[in-house]
């Protein structure tokens, strides 16, 4: 049963963990385009949680995180309006790349300066230690509520994507964009709203880690390698092997962990490291040449 446990669990970690990759598949999928302030923005997306739950002491945080995503939304919206289009279609691919690593640079000094080197979290209250045990498995209700959550996500992204006019323009610009331009679709305008769908979700998964880990202003780079291998593991282009791969590296943690109680993430980046050297394209991601 203790395996069984672990595998429960560890998928309802793997849930989080899709989360905070999915974002980042969904602009690398559209505008080709790799955001390394990825990290920086759950972050801020945590930091903002704790600020409003001290303004509001009692409230359940799980409340947070529709509102805390809008302001998000806002901020992908306009962020990439105004800073990264500049760069999102130039010809050196190493633009954007300097661009975001120098822009998450200043977001986590800003956070610094804002808030210092505490390790902060979000107070979950009594929903971090209420459990339902089935048989001799005790599986948390955060956990739980977090899995519930990542699918719920997965299946709203894909439904957006797969069934709507706006999904059919997503795709559309992710093909080709000068094809779709001919076609009356305005890319700048696409990839402004991906981008702020892509930093809403990484404002819910800032605010359900933050109920279940600590954090600081640097903990942004830990963050965006987990998303990063996330994606890696499940193939570009494939949402749902983005949270496949959430659960890989969820499972891998927890047995690592029970084998190993100091290992921290490690056995998370040899489960990435073992993908990457046996299946390269991820694990539904398309053959390689």
């Amino acid at each position: 049963m203790v395996w069984l446990d672990l595998l429960i669990n560890g998928i309802c970690l793997g849930g989080l963990y899709g989360v905070l990759g999915v974002g980042l598949a969904l602009v690398i999928g559209v505008m080709r385009f790799v955001n390394i302030s990825h990290g920086e923005f759950i972050v801020m997306a945590s930091f903002l949680g704790v600020y409003v739950s001290a303004l509001l002491p009692g409230l359940n945080p799980l409340w947070l995180l529709v509102p805390v995503a809008v302001v998000f939304f806002f901020v992908g919206y306009g962020v990439q309006a105004v800073l990264f289009n500049r760069v999102v279609t130039a010809p050196d691919f190493l633009a954007p790349i300097l661009l975001t690593f120098g822009f998450s640079i200043v977001l986590q000094n800003v956070m610094f300066e804002s808030f210092g080197t505490d390790v902060r979290a979000l107070t979950a209250g009594g929903l971090a230690r209420q459990s339902i045990a089935i048989g001799s498995v005790s599986i948390g209700v955060l956990p739980l509520i977090t899995l519930a959550l990542a699918i719920l996500f997965f299946v709203v992204l894909q439904l957006v994507i797969a069934r709507t006019g706006f999904g059919r323009a997503i795709r559309a610009t992710a093909d080709n964009r000068d094809v779709a331009r001919l076609m009356g679709i305005k890319p700048t305008r696409i990839f402004n709203i991906t981008m702020g769908f892509a930093l809403a979700l990484a404002a819910v998964a800032g605010l359900l880690l933050a109920m279940r880990a600590t954090f600081t202003p640097f903990s942004g780079l830990s963050n965006l390698l987990v998303a990063f291998e996330v994606i890696v593991i499940g193939g570009f282009g494939s949402f749902w092997g983005a949270l496949l791969g959430g659960f890989l590296l969820g499972v891998a943690q927890l047995v690592g962990l029970y084998f190993d109680p100091d290992a921290g993430i490690f056995y998370v980046h040899l489960a990435f490291f073992a993908v990457v050297l046996f299946r390269p394209q991820g694990l539904m991601g398309i053959k390689l040449p």
